[in-house]
């Protein structure tokens, strides 16, 4: 058993823990830390803040799991003047070994190492995620994290991809006026623009424009709260336009990967969860024609673990190097 240092940075926040790894598994996670990328004028201040606050020197091993590309020279992050040099990381951050991954990634290698109780049944058969081909993973937040993990014997292989960009395909006459609306901005209009969090609040203006009545202007944060609280009919409808979108793009993912089963990850995955199985998520899901039975077979589940970059930066570091000193 022994610890390594883990990291999910992205624009806004950077969290940290201590990892504990024993037996080619992530054992725990601890004196986790979440800071505000805007407060540090970069990474290795970051991290030794972060030595500082435990009182301790931290160990030389670690895992850094990134909101974006990692590769090229350098990384830079859209909402922060942080970048990253991966030649430099053993350098500045003082480690002996480490590894880097995207951070959708990190949530796809937390999906194929957590135990079983991690998840909760969406919808379709309640049985283990499968060992053996493809589990699909979704991850609808800021915008839509799309990843599959193939499992082949006792191995696993992740695969990070930009699944969140297909393109949106309305399937009724309230899609056919979403799409509409966002052709005038965008032209082209991916899935991302509607399964995301900035997607509730434009389905919400396209309904208040349909039923011609003033839409209140808010954040996103806002209209979440709002469409969650149910006080709002309007926002509530939104919520449920959404809820069916999200089951069409998930069940397009699971048919084009090939996947047995399906997990939802992502914040915004998590604070709908609850809701998802009385939504019209599962109709839109297995609404695939003459395929309607295959998808009625896929097991989707909701990950309910709060730090999956955290656990998965470990599961990959494990992954990349094992458990051996």
């Amino acid at each position: 058993m022994r610890e390594i240092v883990v990291a999910d940075i992205g624009g806004t926040h950077a969290r940290f823990a201590i990892a504990t790894i024993a037996d080619g598994k992530v054992a725990g996670l601890g004196d986790e830390i979440k800071m505000k990328a805007s407060e540090h004028a970069s990474l290795q201040i970051a991290w030794e803040t972060y030595g500082r606050q435990l009182n301790r020197d931290l160990p030389r091993e670690g895992a850094l799991a990134i909101a974006g590309p990692v590769g090229g020279e350098v990384i830079y992050f859209t909402n922060s003047s942080w970048m990253i040099r991966p030649a430099l990381i053993s350098e500045k951050l003082k480690l002996d070994r480490f590894t880097l991954v995207n951070d959708f990634g990190a949530v796809g290698h937390a999906v194929a190492q957590m135990d079983g109780d991690m998840f909760s049944p969406i919808c379709g058969p309640d049985v283990p995620l499968t060992d053996q081909g493809i589990v699909a993973v979704v991850g609808p937040g800021t915008g839509l994290g799309v990843a599959h993990i193939l499992h082949q014997g006792e191995d696993y292989y992740v695969t990070e991809t930009e699944g969140g960009h297909i393109d949106f395909a309305p399937l009724d006459h309230v899609e056919d006026q979403i799409l509409s609306h966002l052709r005038k901005g965008h032209g082209r209009v991916s899935v991302e623009r509607i399964v995301s969090g900035p997607g509730l609040a434009t389905i919400y203006q396209v309904l208040a424009g349909m039923e011609q009545c003033k839409a209140q202007t808010l954040g996103d944060t806002e209209m979440w709260k709002l469409a969650m609280s149910g006080s709002d009919s309007l926002a509530a409808a939104a919520f449920d336009h959404f809820c069916l979108c999200l089951g069409s793009v998930t069940g397009d993912i699971a048919l084009a990967q090939g996947a047995k089963s399906v997990v939802m990850a992502g914040g915004l995955g998590r604070r709908i969860a609850e809701r998802l199985p009385s939504s019209g998520f599962r109709e839109r899901f297995i609404a695939k024609g003459r395929f309607q039975s295959k998808m009625e077979a896929i097991s989707v589940k909701q990950l309910l673990h709060e730090e999956p970059g955290l656990y998965g930066a470990a599961a990959a570091f494990i992954q990349e190097h094992g458990t051996g000193s």
